[in-house]
This record gives C-alpha cells, sequence and structure tokens, in this order.
C-alpha cells in the first residue's frame, strides 16, 4: 500500500518511508508515493486505528475531502479549485466528530486546516509534474526489485516499484546538478534516494506481525 506524495513533503516523508515512483498502468505518467508496506493493501504503520508514524502523509490526511474544480461563471474557462467531501465515506456523519462550520455558518477551525492540506496538495500535483518531467529527461528513475526473507523463512517480493537512479545521478555534471539545485529538486533527489533506508523499518515490521 502506498499513497502520493510530493516534493516539497519529501523531507517529512523520508523520515517515516521509503520514497518511491510509480507508473500509472493506464496513463504512463509517474508520480512519487510513500510506501507503507511489502505487499498491496497492506499498511504495516496502521493498527487498531493507530498511526504508528510521526508524520502522516498529506494524502491520507486529507480523507474523506477531495479538491473539485468549478468556474466562476459560465464564461470561465479556467475553474478554480474548491473543497469538496465524499458524503459516501464512513467518517462523514451528522451526529458526531468535527464541525465543518460554526454556529454563524463560516467553516470551522477544522475545516480551515483541511482547506490549507488541500491547498498543499492542489500545489503539490502542480510541482510532481515539473519534478517527474526532470527525472525523466536526466534518466534519473529505474524500476527494482526488493526480496526480502523474514525471520520465519517466508520470502516476499516488492516489485513495479521506481527509484532513482544513482548511477545517472552521479554522472550528471555540474551544470545539471545546479540546474536542479536551483529549480529545487536536488534535496528531494537526495531525500528520495536516503529515504530507502526506511526499508529497513517496513522489513521489521512486516517480521513482528508474521512472528
Amino acid at each position: 500500500m502506498y499513497a502520493m506524495t510530493f516534493p516539497h513533503e519529501f523531507r517529512d516523508i523520508q523520515s517515516c518511508y521509503p520514497i518511491c515512483f510509480r507508473k500509472d498502468p493506464d496513463t504512463g505518467v509517474f508520480h512519487p508515493v510513500a510506501l507503507f508496506g511489502l505487499e498491496p493493501n497492506q499498511n504495516l504503520f496502521l493498527e487498531n486505528d493507530y498511526w504508528d508514524a510521526s508524520y502522516i502523509p498529506l494524502m491520507v490526511r486529507r480523507h474523506p475531502f477531495l479538491i473539485g474544480m468549478k468556474s466562476t461563471n459560465e464564461n470561465t474557462k479556467d475553474p478554480k479549485p474548491v473543497i469538496s467531501i465524499d458524503i459516501g465515506n464512513p467518517r462523514v456523519n451528522k451526529s458526531e466528530g468535527e464541525r465543518l462550520f460554526t454556529e454563524d455558518g463560516n467553516p470551522s477551525e477544522f475545516t480551515h486546516q483541511i482547506m490549507k492540506i488541500l491547498e498543499a496538495i492542489h500545489v503539490g500535483y502542480e510541482d510532481n509534474s515539473k519534478f517527474i518531467n526532470k527525472l525523466i529527461q536526466l534518466d534519473l528513475l529505474e524500476s527494482f526489485t526488493l526480496e526480502v526473507t523474514l525471520t520465519d523463512g517466508s520470502k516476499h517480493e516488492l516489485s513495479g516499484f521506481y527509484t532513482i537512479k544513482e548511477t545517472s545521478l552521479s554522472a550528471l555534471s555540474g551544470d545539471q546538478l545546479s540546474s536542479l539545485h536551483s529549480q529545487g529538486y536536488l534535496l528531494p533527489i537526495y531525500m528520495a534516494v536516503a529515504s530507502h533506508s526506511r526499508m529497513r523499518v517496513l522489513v521489521n515490521k512486516k517480521d513482528e506481525r508474521a512472528g
């Protein structure tokens, strides 16, 4: 299991999760993801409704809210992002939980927090497109397979994801590195590389649950 993440979030993500890249099978578009498990639909950080990590990704915290697009008038061809909610989500109800509006009809503090999260996600989508294009341009993505043997002898394989191609990274010229730095991409690239040390955390958590 995984969730999309964004370059401006990498500093927090890399302290808890491996950062990988996934290629959408339908569109062929790459996007960075925070990895939560070694198997499909497996979240090793979630147990009994408790999230065992110091940072929860934006794309997880935004539920059950979504970014909708709405034209300000009939002649507007450039729609604006608006906050939307999935009313079918089990977290949405009329009897308990956080209020969305105050008594006088204004957005509550909780709603303001959600708006900030959705705004960061909206900006992140735009950043991802530019970031990924630069990685592809410089041949900085490669697929990888992780094979794991747990203490009980069971074997697991993680595949279908991409990582930073370190041979290409180390071969970049000074001008290319300077360009990446000036665009704000160099630090996220190295954070993605460093985050793979968090794979050991996933393996240890998997080992604990198997034991």
